[in-house]
């Protein structure tokens, strides 16, 4: 760091006096949050309980024992502002790297999310879940673009917390309808034993996702069907499509590579003319597992010969194998696919939580046990970490931005840094918050010792290097910028630095192939320079109508260690923030053992655990100035040219 840019020494400052933080807002929080769960948990939380259909008259008389309640109150919708147009990043987690590859029609690929995980209904079945804070979690949303919840039973529908989760980052959801076995097979030719009787069924599928709030259906028939009853099921596919596109919201239908056109359960592996005619009625078609690179090229020719786009065409990776490279491997199988520019169907990505038993571990204890937990996290994160870069991503676009990184469990519940005193361990999806754009592997993993807000922060792993958080296309029309976050360091401030770093561009013009730095950390003063700035942060309160109510408005000391910081600037130009990261640094000290001497860091920890960012009006740049010491930040971006360069697009 340059010698010229100066951190403020917490001590040489310690005449400036800070209001206490105030426990009255701190315990209506907690009061409210409180009185919220149990409210729901005595009233109606059983009957939010998600359950399957096992046979027609359940799913033709909607046999649900929420029949009567409005699903809507406790699923929030498809949130489809939060993010914006995928890109494909060729280094995610280097915050430097400004370089992303434009997603277009030539290049584009989706991704298909199909969680099974031991049959599935497990906890999360339940609207509150259970005590058991490690149980799996899905957190990598920003490469998705369907997730289907999937079980062995007859029809299945989403429980809320995947619903929840899902949609508040803007991912679509589906169930799964299914026939398997002798059973299952009775039940299909009972429901195409006529025209009529398809309608009614599609009907009251299509009414399941209005009722439960999800988005469509992926259709698995692993049985023989009698080519007599072939016309109908092509009836059925097509006519569920129509019914799911027309009336539910985002609405999609895809259909599993199983039977062919004779009706016989035969796997392809493939897209050819076996099974086309599903494809045509589906219109997106997720291929069975055990494919090749022969089966590649049929595909190819198929769909070019149908004049669709590939994709449509989801090739499928079970983590578990079935004849293809998977677990570790996975990039090697992921790489051949989206080199003929299919899209990619993942099937069974609990993989990462599941295999943990075969070292040891109980993943089935009801208690939770914080190792398994910490080894979850680990695997999973190098897992994604490991295929990301084959994978679109998703930017953040909307303002205000929000987050306390929380995933959905926790082993207490915290309130500004304070836990509350009567909180238990915790397993809920419903409940998590907007996570990072990209897998944290070995840049910092979610910390369940502490949280600011919920459950979880982030605790930093690596202090050589910036690395980014976050993806995001949000535009600043008037250049006013409000940042805060709230962090905890277990040392002096002198001898640990943790900045948050924001990218920017021009919002038009060359846009994205410029950029300007923004290290918001504890400085004494501004510092303007081309291509990166180092901003002092604001010395008051901020109106608390601009901030979310999880922030207090004072800057300063809260519960057990954690700390918020705001920053304020006003650019001569309207910007895009195109990156969220976060550099830290910890002192290292000399060690001397007999001639020789190694440096080693201290063993201080830092952690994350909220981050906010808004664009301000104008009157809102005013307000902040009469409520706050004059730091406020006059960055003169365009007639400064403090814009440099970035990697080409």
């Amino acid at each position: 760091m340059p010698a010229t840019i100066m951190r403020r020494n917490s001590r040489a400052n310690s005449c400036v006096s800070f209001a206490p933080h105030k426990s009255a807002p701190v315990a209506a929080l907690q009061q409210r949050v409180r009185m919220h769960h149990t409210m729901l948990t005595h009233r109606i939380a059983a009957q939010l309980e998600a359950q399957p259909l096992l046979n027609n008259t359940q799913l033709l008389n909607f046999e649900v024992r929420s029949r009567n309640i409005d699903w809507r109150r406790y699923v929030r919708p498809l949130d489809t502002q939060v993010r914006g147009s995928s890109v494909y990043l060729d280094a995610h987690m280097d915050l430097l790297s400004g370089h992303r590859r434009k997603v277009n029609a030539e290049n584009q690929r989706e991704l298909l999310v199909c969680h099974d995980m031991m049959g599935n209904y497990l906890a999360d079945r339940h609207y509150h879940s259970s005590q058991k804070y490690d149980d799996y979690r899905f957190v990598h949303w920003s490469a998705v673009d369907y997730f289907c919840y999937f079980s062995h039973n007859y029809v299945t529908i989403p429980p809320s917390g995947w619903l929840n989760a899902a949609h508040r980052h803007g991912v679509p959801v589906l169930g799964t309808y299914i026939v398997e076995g002798s059973a299952g097979n009775q039940l299909l030719e009972e429901l195409l034993a006529s025209h009529e009787s398809v309608y009614r069924a599609v009907a009251a599928l299509t009414r399941l996702c209005l009722h439960f709030c999800f988005e469509g259906w992926l259709i698995n028939v692993e049985h023989t069907v009698r080519e007599s009853y072939m016309p109908k099921l092509y009836l059925f596919v097509d006519e569920l499509r129509r019914a799911t596109e027309a009336q539910v919201p985002h609405g999609r239908v895809f259909w599993y590579d199983s039977i062919i056109e004779s009706g016989n359960l035969r796997w392809q592996n493939e897209l050819n003319a076996r099974n086309v005619q599903f494809f045509r009625h589906s219109k997106r078609m997720l291929i069975n597992y055990t494919w090749n690179d022969t089966n590649l090229t049929t595909s190819e020719l198929t769909v070019v010969g149908e004049a669709k786009p590939k994709q449509r065409v989801f090739m499928g990776l079970d983590v578990f194998g079935r004849n293809q490279l998977a677990g570790f491997q996975s990039a090697q199988t992921l790489a051949r696919v989206a080199s003929r520019g299919f899209s990619a169907g993942i099937f069974a990505p609990a993989w990462c939580y599941e295999t943990l038993q075969q070292f040891g571990y109980d993943i089935r204890n009801e208690a939770g046990d914080a190792d398994f937990n910490a080894a979850f996290l680990q695997r999973n994160e190098k897992w994604w970490s490991s295929i990301w870069q084959l994978l679109a991503t998703h930017p953040y676009r909307r303002l205000p931005f929000y987050t306390d990184f929380g995933v959905g469990s926790g082993c207490g519940d915290y309130v500004r840094g304070t836990r509350h005193l009567r909180s238990k361990a915790y397993f809920n999806l419903a409940r998590q918050s907007l996570q990072p754009s990209v897998p944290l592997h070995r840049n910092a993993e979610h910390s369940f010792d502490t949280a600011f807000v919920g459950g979880s922060a982030l605790r930093v792993l690596n202090f050589e290097r910036a690395f980014r958080l976050f993806l995001t296309d949000f535009e600043l029309p008037l250049g006013v910028l409000l940042l805060g976050y709230a962090y905890k360091l277990t040392s002096e401030p002198e001898h640990q630095q943790l900045d948050i770093v924001l990218r920017l561009c021009p919002l038009r013009g060359q846009g994205q192939q410029q950029s300007l730095y923004l290290f918001c950390g504890d400085y004494a003063e501004h510092i303007i320079t081309p291509g990166r700035c180092y901003l002092q942060p604001i010395n008051g309160v901020i109106p608390g109508h601009l901030l979310p109510q999880q922030l207090p408005a004072e800057h300063g000391l809260l519960g057990e260690g954690w700390r918020v910081r705001y920053y304020v600037a006003r650019f001569d130009g309207p910007v895009r923030v195109l990156d969220i990261g976060l550099k830290c640094r910890r002192e290292t000290k000399m060690e001397t053992e007999t001639e020789t001497e190694t440096e080693t860091e201290t063993q201080s920890e830092a952690y994350l655990g909220a981050i906010f960012i808004q664009s301000l009006q104008l009157s809102d740049w005013t307000a902040v100035h009469q409520t706050t010491a004059a730091n406020k930040a006059l960055i003169s971006a365009y007639h400064g040219a403090l814009f440099t360069e970035s990697a080409s697009e």
